[in-house]
């Protein structure tokens, strides 16, 4: 079977421009209180910690912290700005990517490669997690997939297929170590299918989905772990098998998978990233067009063929899971599970099948390169023509082997290690080594043990004006704290700060020097460290005493209107002042406070940039990101119309007589790329349907927005009033218990109109 991915590469780069973008913006709208010169962490600590002399050269600088930060004082501004700017550039050049598709070349993805990794290097704990360093290697893979120069995509091009493999490679590294790692971590809730059970009440910054989901019956999320377990596991074993129906059933399944974890949880850019990875799984048949026509008994015998094996191949591997862990159904027609194995047994089994999975990948390319080689050396062209394209075939295939080869250091500690490592694998750790910190290749795997089992932990934050209180919560914007706050929707936007609150709660302060900054921040009212939390009318000037408590948070039942209930566990760090002296000297040894930063010299751009972080301040995060996103899809098909610059059919009815000497093929050549292509017309036909979308969408957030704050306003308004304070154990139903102390208070003909408000 003969495939082309000509057209499929095209849409993955333009998918990872889009990525880039949320990135980007997402990013952009938080660096004045994550990095900024007063935010929790600014990144000109990062820069003083490659302690490089004052003599030392731009090459010394970028060799201990490759970033354009250190061009910032020769353009006038600081690291600040200086990121501000990177930020609104990558946005900038992702969105004009994304639109004109001649800008989807191997330079302008090497820009964003850079710019985003500028951002990376200087971001260590906010920037940390694993789709920023998923997105930096699928970017660099994006530069050696796009064409260096041309705009214009050949389908005669035979190195596009061996160059786009690594895409492929990297999905099915990206699922298959999620899948083991879970097992490997011998976590027991991933080996007794247990780990939805705590996952959607555990996980960082769950959707309201996810309240849904947790309340699902035992049985099914039992089944849905052992789903999971499947579609990471056995399933991107197929992804190397050349028949369509195969690859096409493992593209669904992790389409299936990644929308499922969309819906239920708050992953960033993640699982779209993940999407645009498994685009991979497709050709050019799957989007764009149908192939010749061939001899119809030969094509159906061949048709029925794969759809035999693709059954075959499922139905076997279904079964084979369902043996592995013992599945059968209880007394009340229930499934139920039980591990025919042990962890002891997955990791003697890990040891030969990982290094045999290098093999499979290898073997795979090896054949797809050997073939567009032969496929070359059979082409009628002229010799020259002929040697040219088999010198580029070698040489990519070269620079491919070359990348997998790298890959195999962080894709082997998957499993455990032996005292006869293979001699390859020892020959390229050194290699490995010294691309580390760009992050060309990684090891992935989340959620290799599940937490929050017995109730998701989180850190609460109080301020008062006296030791002896009142002490009053400040609030976040997305992550859990007041227990009747709606759960919300953010993705691709990561609120950052939020995260690593998540990551906070599971261990002490002591290993998050960043959360003294952020309370010495909060102490001194620093701006633009507020603006990333939720507006806190309870304080109007800063508080002068801090403290923070862990508190368990759990899902309500059904019957409950709140969506949390929360219990009081311990102290997780003490009250601290803004005059308090250990805190000044710890937050100064780790150079946190009073930074020295270059002199802001460019008064122009910086009040360009001023301006520009003006108008997204004026909108919430989430809409801004979307809006952005939506307008970019809008403009790509109002400028591109599949029918802009062809000439339209004739409406008469009449037959009209053959040309003379041409052939169809000769015809098709005349008309242009995206005329007429079902991609084309479905773009075209779809864009007002998604314009519409974004309005409503953006509507209905406007109108959340706008009743979270008319309720915020009552509550803050009407509970002093009446005595009644939310956080006190068994008022999580805060609307209809004030409701019920208002109309105590209140004469009967102004209750109605409380309760309509309410």
């Amino acid at each position: 079977m003969q495939k082309t991915v000509y057209y499929t590469s095209v849409l993955f780069l333009r998918c990872v421009c889009v990525i880039y973008l949320f990135a980007f913006l997402s990013l952009y709208v938080q660096i004045p209180g994550l990095n900024g010169l007063n935010g929790i962490l600014p990144a000109r600590s990062e820069l003083d910690s490659a302690k490089i002399g004052k003599q030392a050269t731009l090459l010394d600088k970028l060799k201990a912290k490759p970033t354009l930060l250190w061009l910032a004082p020769d353009i006038g501004l600081n690291t600040e700005y200086a990121m501000e700017l990177i930020a609104l550039v990558g946005a900038a050049i992702s969105f004009l990517a994304f639109v004109f598709r001649t800008l989807c070349t191997a330079p302008v993805f090497a820009a964003l490669w850079i710019l985003y990794q500028s951002l990376f290097q200087v971001n260590p704990v906010f920037l940390g997690f694993q789709w920023d360093i998923l997105l930096l290697e699928v970017g660099f893979l994006s530069i050696v997939i796009a064409p260096l120069w041309s705009t214009r995509y050949r389908k005669a091009d035979p190195t596009t297929s061996i160059r786009f493999w690594l895409v492929r490679w990297l999905i099915f590294r990206l699922m298959f170590s999620s899948g083991v790692v879970k097992l490997t971590s011998g976590c027991p809730t991933w080996w007794d299918l247990t780990a939805l059970d705590v996952h959607f009440e555990s996980q960082c910054i769950p959707t309201p989905l996810a309240w849904y989901a947790h309340h699902l019956p035992s049985w099914f999320l039992h089944l849905s772990t052992l789903g999971a377990h499947f579609i990471e596991c056995i399933v991107p074993l197929f992804f190397f098998i050349p028949i369509r129906p195969v690859q096409y059933t493992a593209f669904y399944l992790q389409i299936l998978l990644q929308v499922s974890i969309i819906l239920t949880g708050n992953y960033s850019f993640f699982n779209l990233l993940t999407i645009v990875l498994c685009i991979s799984l497709v050709d050019d048949h799957f989007f764009l067009y149908k192939e010749p026509k061939k001899p119809k008994a030969k094509s159906s015998f061949m048709s029925l063929l794969g759809v035999l094996v693709c059954i075959a191949l499922y139905g076997g591997a279904i079964y084979i899971t369902g043996v592995m862990f013992g599945f059968k159904l209880g007394p009340d027609n229930t499934p139920q599970f039980k591990a025919a194995f042990n962890q002891q047994h997955l990791k003697e089994v890990l040891t030969w099948f990982v290094p045999l999975t290098m093999v499979y990948g290898f073997t795979s390319l090896t054949f797809l390169a050997a073939s567009e080689f032969f496929g070359v050396l059979r082409k009628n062209v002229g010799f020259f023509t002929k040697v040219f394209q088999l010198g580029r075939v070698v040489y990519v295939s070269l620079v491919v082997v070359s990348l997998f080869a790298i890959s195999l250091v962080p894709y082997s500690l998957i499993r455990p290690r032996s005292r006869s490592e293979p001699p390859i694998l020892t020959a390229l750790e050194p290699i490995y080594a010294q691309t580390y910190k760009y992050h060309i290749s990684s090891g992935y795997g989340l959620f290799r043990r599940m937490t929050g089992i017995d109730g998701r932990p989180e850190v609460i934050i109080e301020g008062s004006n006296s030791m002896e209180g009142p002490w009053k919560e400040f609030e976040f914007k997305y992550k859990p704290g007041d227990v009747s706050r709606r759960l919300p929707m953010v993705a691709p936007h990561q609120p950052r700060l939020d995260w690593q609150m998540w990551f906070a709660a599971l261990s002490t302060y002591h290993d998050n020097p960043w959360i003294m900054s952020l309370a010495y921040r909060l102490l001194t009212g620093q701006p633009e460290v507020l603006k990333l939390l939720a507006q806190n009318d309870s304080f109007s000037k800063p508080p002068k005493y801090l403290r923070a408590s862990l508190y368990t948070y759990r899902y309500t039942p059904w019957e409950k209107s709140a969506w949390w209930t929360r219990k009081k566990e311990s102290e997780y760090f003490p009250m601290f002042s803004a005059t308090h002296k250990p805190l000044l000297e710890y937050l100064q040894k780790l150079n946190l406070v009073n930074v020295k930063d270059w002199p802001l010299k460019n008064q122009y751009l910086v009040t360009i940039l001023d301006s520009i972080r003006a108008i997204f301040q004026a909108t919430d995060p989430v809409v801004s990101i979307w809006g952005v996103g939506f307008a970019a899809f809008a403009i790509m098909v109002s400028l591109f119309s599949p029918w802009k610059g062809a000439e339209m059919p004739p409406t008469s009815t009449t037959l009209q007589p053959p040309v003379p000497n041409t052939t169809a093929s000769d015809e098709m050549s005349k008309v242009p790329m995206n005329a007429g292509s079902s991609v084309g017309v479905s773009a075209y036909l779809i864009a007002p349907f998604f314009m519409v979308l974004a309005v409503i969408f953006a509507s209905i957030l406007v109108f959340l927005i706008i009743r979270k704050r008319r309720l915020d306003e009552l509550r803050h308004t009407l509970m002093p009033m009446y005595n009644f304070d939310p956080a006190d154990e068994g008022d999580q139903d805060w609307e209809q218990e004030l409701l019920e102390s208002v109309q105590e208070r209140m004469p009967y003909q102004h209750q109605l109109n409380i309760k309509v408000e309410i």
